[in-house]
């Protein structure tokens, strides 16, 4: 059946710039990590696009190794595009990655300038573009030069394959060297892709640069985006009573058994009450403090996974509530702090 999108689809979200560039983003963001690969029906994501882009999710994230198998992510979305949203693709915001293992040898991994031109050309051919929006180095290589992994950034750029680049991964101070290297490049750097959510705070601690990652990104004018912003799901209604048959944690597929401890528990449980007395579910209430406005600028959008339309909706639906009381910060960090 064609598609045709909601027609109300910018009023549902709002935008954000990308620090100081003239880019914006929705403040959620649909990541295709778990739930587009080859193990997935098709449908079934068809169904998760179609209703985010309804919703006003403009951004759609990628790397080269999401499926599984690793590529067929890529491969499914392509397909996807073609079908549903070629009409729409200034419309859309399309990201990838390259830095982890994708091939067998030593050029199929880290930070060379041979495997991300490569791995980029290889996404590209998957999706059928000429080029993605923003592309990533997915994780700092501690034995190629920055220099060089930031210079192929800078050469997909000046070649057409890509529209910005950004970092994954990467500390505040590695984000810090690489933002000046591709500064003196001509190709700044836009956007950076950390983990960040209630239980999980690196980004606010400074590390050997002095700074804090937030701190960096805001002067450095760099936007970020953070991904596990429900920590693996341990931020949702999900737990509560238990591990249910077929859940992420129980299958042991990147969250085990053994992390929901009952002093974790305890403070998820803490964290639903302050949710409840919001008036939004955990996952909302937990999209929402990414976001949140005294978080001075710090997170332009929240990268959620979804598996069903449900799911993603529910997810949305914290960007309804952005603003947090001062008593509830102190109850969230009460409940939150030293239950990591």
């Amino acid at each position: 059946m064609t598609y045709f999108p909601a027609e109300s689809r910018y009023d549902q979200v709002p935008y954000r710039r990308l620090g100081r560039s003239g880019l914006k983003l929705p403040a959620v963001s649909l990541g295709l990590w778990h739930n587009f690969g080859d193990d997935k029906p098709f449908e079934t994501q068809r169904a998760v696009l179609r209703r985010a882009f309804d919703l006003g999710v403009t951004h759609f994230d990628l790397a080269n190794n999401y499926g599984p198998p690793a590529g067929s992510a890529e491969t499914n979305f392509g397909r996807h595009l073609r079908e549903d949203f070629a009409a729409y693709r200034d419309e859309i915001i399309v990201s990838s990655k390259a830095g982890h293992l994708m091939w067998g040898g030593p050029y199929g991994e880290w930070g060379s300038r041979k495997y991300l031109t490569a791995s980029l050309d290889q996404s590209l051919q998957r999706m059928g573009l000429d080029y993605v929006d923003i592309f990533y180095s997915h994780r700092f290589d501690p034995e190629t030069p920055l220099e060089e992994t930031m210079s192929a950034l800078d050469a997909a750029v000046r070649a057409g394959k890509a529209l910005y680049v950004g970092v994954s991964n990467y500390s505040a101070a590695q984000t810090l060297e690489a933002a000046r290297i591709l500064r003196e490049l001509g190709t700044p750097m836009v956007i950076n892709q950390p983990n960040y959510n209630i239980f999980d705070r690196w980004i606010e601690t400074p590390d050997s640069s002095g700074s804090s990652l937030l701190a960096v990104l805001k002067d450095e004018g760099i936007g970020s985006i953070a991904y596990s912003p429900l920590a693996q799901g341990v931020l949702t209604d999900r737990y509560l009573e238990g591990v249910p048959a077929g859940s992420r944690a129980a299958v042991g597929h990147f969250l085990k058994e053994s992390a929901l401890t009952e002093q974790k528990m305890t403070a998820v449980r803490a964290l639903n009450e302050i949710a409840a007395g919001r008036g939004q579910s955990l996952a909302e209430m937990a999209v929402a403090w990414v976001l949140r406005e005294q978080n001075d600028g710090g997170v332009t959008s929240a990268l959620v996974g979804a598996s069903s339309v449900a799911q993603l909706e529910a997810n949305l639906a914290g960007v309804r509530n952005l603003e947090f009381s001062n008593e509830e910060i102190a109850a969230i960090d009460a409940a939150s702090e030293d239950k990591k």
